[in-house]
């Protein structure tokens, strides 16, 4: 869907393969300089943005709020579906997962890392990470993951795969 002329126009932003919406909506609006406030006034559902980026996806998104979204981001509604979990898989929002591994591979959070029955990568075999590997602080929401490291000491999420354990 188009933005319609009342819309002001953003730098587009491109839906990495199997990112989560938070990290995408952060990148969506440090692209933009927008806050989660911002574009919730832009796409009309308010608060929900924040809450979605937070992984709080109860009520699931609706059809409308997806569109309303879709139009300002400038991408289908169905690569936004792509970026929630499958009918039938429980979220699991706290604490947010990482596979150092992955991050090294393609430096985005996977909406899959926060199945709640997911607690290996299935590409590594090993398990998925909840806080940093040096200082034991619980990673923040990906929407806020800008340099992609522990917001408290600043260990690159790259490095945390060398303390990762297999299965």
């Amino acid at each position: 869907m188009k933005a319609s002329s009342e819309t002001p126009r953003f730098f587009p932003v491109e839906p990495l393969e199997g990112e989560s919406l938070s990290h995408f909506l952060g990148r969506f609006r440090r692209a933009n300089y927008l806050t989660a406030t911002q574009l919730g006034k832009l796409t009309r559902i308010g608060a929900v943005i924040s809450r979605w980026e937070k992984f709080y996806l109860n009520p699931f998104p609706t059809t409308q709020e997806l569109e309303a979204l879709a139009a300002v981001v400038e991408i289908k509604v169905d690569r936004l579906i792509e970026m929630l979990q499958p009918l039938g898989v429980t979220m699991k929002p706290r604490p947010i997962r990482l596979c150092g591994a992955c991050y090294q591979e393609s430096p985005y959070h996977r909406v899959e890392w926060q199945f709640k029955d997911v607690m290996v990568c299935d590409r590594h075999q090993l398990r998925l990470l909840t806080k940093c590997t040096n200082c034991e602080t619980p990673f923040s929401i990906p929407a806020d993951w800008v340099q992609g490291e522990c917001p408290h000491c600043f260990l690159p999420f790259t490095t945390m795969a060398k303390r990762q354990k297999y299965r």
